[in-house]
């Protein structure tokens, strides 16, 4: 999720008050050595995807009502690759022929036999920030990531396991044009039920299986959307079947942002080398306003009890105090004077700041003089057939009627309903993201009741495992294996904590988001254990002992000496909603 420009501007302006477990890695050496002698035997990736789309003799969805939407797959400004079928375009949100309003998508199907009647929808976040975002540097079929030289073929696309649709909404989004009248998730589920009925049948896909993911933001938006699916009770349009949501924002802003952020800080000490007199009165000041208290007493497995509806640091009337709300302002600000490249986003990144063609490589916009960003150029527009509107990765605009979204925290209604009827949720976060706080999420599920109970039971331990991929990985993108965090399931909720990842997962972990969307479709029916990708069956794993989880949790007791284990949660700053393109 990215942050508007305003909130950045003015955060960046501001002053600071003041200035396990073991893993278990397979013979790594030897893995390093294959990899080598794979680069040097490999063909280019850009072969290797002209390969995969020459196999494909007839498109799968190519017909009178969806020709005008087709994409020419060797036509992709800079793509020097064949990217295969795909469709992009707008829709209504509405049945009646007079609606102005329509939504941008682009769709790519699968050739995975797997992937059968069955669609995932992808959501970025903001409110406003667009989901090509998340086609472009997560987890479309070719990624263009920051600091790089060109667009690669991604061997971590999500359309390699399903067919997968990415969508710029609320209306106000991207290219996604009309006149922005929602005034709530519900109002932002109901266009979207609209413009999802007019794509079914445009495509002809009645009775496919839907899943929804998203990040950031999106922890509103998707668990909305797949609730009012649900309550349609119509498997024709909207059969609602799991539901992902990345580092998601599913409680009040106070328990994803300042309420744990000053232990996110200690956890990670060494991101945060601030001086002896800044620590002191950030403790003091969290003291003060009863956020370490808060934590320990509430972020405890079972739940002791509901957490009561007025927060820690606020005043008669619930709002939160200014000095309160600081410390979390204050610990960016003065991290950015220490580290100019800060990215709030994955809170290890240092300088120099690269060139994104998004425009965002960090925590702030930068444009290098004669750069243009990526789908505001004319000849993206045209091969994708997008409107000739000048593209922002999150909207100048409003998307909510007076910039404000009137609905409850996902927590409270939609998302247990979801868990509740699917038995297929999962909640990921990264481990390094400060834009919304791990434990921040944990709090939020455990002030959430489902399946009857109120949070989970027992602490997250369990070994969060990605599977070994020397086959399937290339040096253009690169990601990880082993044990890569902690994962746990409790009545039809999975929870993962991931580790070395920032806000988007798929970005930065893009291995780890490919077995969590394996886990999601039902390919794998485990995150713990050593079972290989799926479209990767023959890559060697790991025979050792496993142990327990490594990404920061939250902590089981209110024991001060487990202050060591601490992490944190959510972002958006008083005031203001920042989020990035999400992001």
């Amino acid at each position: 999720m990215r942050w508007a420009p305003l909130v950045l501007s003015l955060l960046l302006s501001a002053t600071a008050t003041t200035v396990g477990a073991s893993r278990s890695f397979a013979h790594p050496d030897r893995i390093r050595e294959k990899l080598n002698q794979r680069k040097l035997k490999a063909a280019p990736a850009s072969d290797h995807h002209e390969v995969l789309s020459r196999a494909v003799v007839k498109p799968q969805f190519l017909n009178s009502n969806t020709s005008r939407f087709a994409v020419n797959g060797s036509a992709i400004p800079d793509v020097d690759f064949d990217v295969g079928e795909s469709y992009a375009g707008t829709l209504p949100i509405s049945s009646d022929p007079k609606e102005q309003s329509s939504l941008f998508w682009w769709f790519f199907p699968s050739t995975n036999p797997a992937a059968k009647k069955e669609i995932l929808i992808w959501l970025n976040g903001g409110p406003g920030c667009s989901s090509l975002e998340g086609l472009l540097q997560e987890n479309g079929p070719f990624v263009w990531q920051y600091g790089t030289f060109k667009p690669v073929a991604n061997p971590w696309g999500w359309n390699s396991l399903t067919n997968v649709i990415w969508v710029e909404q609320p209306v106000g989004t991207g290219f996604s044009q009309g006149k922005v009248t929602a005034q709530n998730e519900e109002d932002v589920a109901a266009q979207f039920l609209g413009f999802w009925k007019n794509f079914i049948d445009t495509f002809s896909m009645q009775g496919y299986k839907v899943y929804i993911a998203g990040e950031s933001y999106a922890g509103l938006y998707c668990p909305y959307i797949a609730s009012a699916m649900l309550d349609k009770k119509d498997n024709t349009y909207y059969n609602m079947s799991g539901l992902l949501i990345y580092d998601p924002v599913i409680a009040k802003d106070e328990i994803q942002e300042p309420i744990p952020v000053l232990q996110f800080t200690q956890y990670w000490a060494g991101l945060f080398p601030f001086n002896d007199t800044f620590k002191a009165d950030l403790e003091v000041r969290d003291k003060k306003c009863g956020y370490t208290d808060y934590v320990e007493k509430y972020l405890v497995y079972p739940p002791r009890g509901p957490a009561p509806s007025k927060l820690p640091g606020t005043d008669a009337s619930g709002q939160t105090l200014d000095d309160c709300w600081g410390i979390y302002n204050d610990i960016f600000n003065a991290i950015l004077l220490l580290n100019p490249c800060f990215d709030i986003y994955q809170v290890a990144t240092t300088c120099p700041l690269l060139w994104d063609v998004l425009g965002f490589p960090g925590s702030m916009f930068y444009l290098p003089t004669g750069a243009k960003i990526y789908f505001d150029r004319p000849e993206v527009k045209k091969a994708i057939h997008a409107p000739n509107i000048t593209w922002t990765t999150c909207a100048d605009g409003d998307v909510f009627v007076k910039g404000r979204d009137r609905s409850d925290p996902s927590n409270v209604r939609a998302l247990p309903h979801v868990i509740d009827k699917t038995q297929n949720v999962i909640i990921a976060h990264g481990a390094l993201d400060m834009v919304l706080l791990a434990n921040g999420t944990l709090l939020g599920i455990q002030n959430m009741t489902w399946g009857g109970k109120l949070g989970f039971q027992h602490r997250p331990t369990e070994p969060f495992y990605v599977p070994y991929n020397v086959d399937l990985t290339t040096t253009e993108v690169l990601a990880a294996g082993g044990v890569f965090g902690t994962t746990h399931t409790e009545r039809g909720l999975t929870y993962v904590g991931i580790d070395l990842s920032g806000h988007m997962v798929p970005q930065y972990a893009p291995s780890a988001a490919y077995r969590n969307l394996e886990f999601l479709l039902g390919r794998v029916s485990c995150m713990n254990c050593t079972v290989p990708f799926t479209t990767d069956k023959s890559a060697p794993q790991s025979t050792q002992p496993l142990g327990l989880g490594t990404a920061p949790q939250g902590w089981s007791t209110g024991s001060k000496t487990c202050k060591a284990r601490r992490s944190a949660p959510v972002s958006r700053v008083r005031g203001f909603t920042k989020e990035r393109p999400d992001a």
